[in-house]
């Protein structure tokens, strides 16, 4: 059974880490729901796949027309 550190941390068993799909540097959030702790993976929304969606230099032009300028 995990115990608590002195630092307040505490290792996730392997077979939570594995069910869970937790990988080192994962985030996780903790939720408290009637007097239980639940923790989950954090979904980590990633803006990646949208940078030079708008093509090189577009955003400086659509900022200043959306300005009026």
């Amino acid at each position: 059974m995990p115990k608590l550190s002195k630092k307040g941390q505490v290792t996730i068993p392997k077979k939570i880490r594995d069910i869970l799909g937790l990988k080192r540097g994962d985030t996780v959030e903790f939720i408290l729901q009637d007097g239980n702790c639940i923790l989950r993976k954090k979904k980590v929304v990633s803006l990646d796949k949208w940078i030079g969606a708008l093509g090189e230099g577009k955003t400086d032009e659509i900022i200043k027309e959306m300005r009026g300028r």
